[in-house]
């Protein structure tokens, strides 16, 4: 709708005005139309059946004085009536009208880029209060939604600086003749090449899992078996770097979800574990039916995180510090992942941890089947 367009015409509440000055009118009329037309042949029925005597031209003038003075008492009760309304009628068409100018002007601002106006409870009733207050939560979630945004498209130029400036300075390298296509160089180039790919991957199935729009194959399956096999796929790495992994799985029935992506959550979540948890040490994947879900914990005894990290580390590329940062490989947003998709499948996941030092432990809960 154009500016041109938006401007033609009364404003609402002239319109609403103009509609209860109408509704008013035609009621008042009909009320004097009845009166007028019942009221006097009421009035001479009530006079025969009181059986008094009147000559007819006493009568006739009695009959004309009820008429003339119900006539006369009505319309200036209507008048009266008309006038009260009206007068209410604008009042509240005017406080209606000023409580929509303020949303749409509001609105006007939002457009504008400033998330942070709000509207205030006109106090017209329970409705307009739950009005103002939805639209002062979606103000308040699409300026949340536009920090985020920034942040996002920081965190996400910061993360593919290094690699690109990998990539620049090695070609820069190759072209002066300085370095030499070798293995060597092209493992550098591969391995940052690499990383601009997972990068891509993991914002897009973050960003298709938080939307509702990826693709799940949900199936009956043992609990159990996606926790041992995401055990087993990770061993190797663990046995090469020195750290101990334990499994200890408990009965815990069927889990009706997308085997490979739980499985992927918690393969993520016990490669996260071994790249904090120093040589020596142990991380520990248990498998437990609680109540109506089944739990999966995976605890390590390494780095530990402080207490003001654990709620903002399922945020997309949130960075505890330098000892969780991006020289251990990871893109910055697994855990957002593994967040986005356990809560597709219904179910959730939360971090604790006893402070730095004392490791950290990260718990799957799903629905049982």
């Amino acid at each position: 709708m154009t500016r041109g367009t938006a401007g033609r015409g009364p404003r609402f509440g002239t319109r609403l005005l103009l509609a209860q000055s109408l509704v008013l009118v035609a009621g008042a009329l009909t009320i004097w139309l009845v009166a007028s037309a019942v009221g006097p042949s009421i009035f001479h029925d009530h006079l025969e059946q009181a059986g008094v005597a009147h000559s007819e031209e006493e009568t006739q003038h009695v009959e004309e004085a009820f008429a003339s003075a119900l006539l006369v008492s009505v319309s200036v009760a209507l008048v009266a009536a008309v006038a009260a309304a009206l007068a209410v009628s604008w009042y509240f068409s005017r406080r209606i009208q000023r409580s929509i100018g303020h949303v749409a002007e509001a609105s006007s601002q939002i457009a504008a880029g400033r998330y942070d106006t709000h509207v205030d409870d006109p106090g017209l009733g329970t409705e307009f209060a739950a009005l103002a207050g939805t639209y002062n939560r979606l103000a308040d979630r699409l300026e949340a939604t536009e920090a985020t945004r920034r942040q996002m498209l920081s965190d996400l130029a910061h993360e593919m600086r290094t690699p690109l400036a990998t990539i620049d300075a090695h070609l820069e390298a190759l072209e002066d003749g300085v370095r030499h296509l070798d293995s060597d160089t092209v493992t550098v180039l591969r391995s940052s090449t690499h990383r601009l790919r997972r990068l891509a991957e993991d914002i897009g199935a973050v960003s298709h899992a938080e939307e509702g729009v990826l693709r799940l194959d949900p199936r009956p399956v043992d609990a159990t078996t996606i926790a041992a096999a995401a055990a087993d796929t990770a061993r190797d790495r663990y046995q090469s770097k020195g750290v101990r992994l334990d499994v200890d799985l408990h009965p815990a029935g069927l889990v009706n979800v997308d085997a490979d992506r739980v499985g992927q959550v918690l393969g993520n979540l016990i490669d996260n574990a071994l790249r904090h948890t120093p040589d020596g040490s142990s991380v520990t994947v248990t498998c437990r039916r609680v109540d109506h879900w089944v739990e999966y914990v995976v605890a390590d005894t390494g780095e530990g995180i402080a207490a003001e990290h654990l709620p903002h580390l399922f945020d997309r590329f949130y960075r505890v510090g330098t000892a969780r940062d991006r020289h251990h490989g990871g893109s910055g947003i697994g855990l957002a992942i593994a967040k986005a998709l356990i809560e597709a499948h219904g179910g959730g996941i939360f971090a604790t941890s006893a402070g730095p030092g004392h490791g950290s432990t990260f718990t799957v809960r799903l629905p049982s089947a």
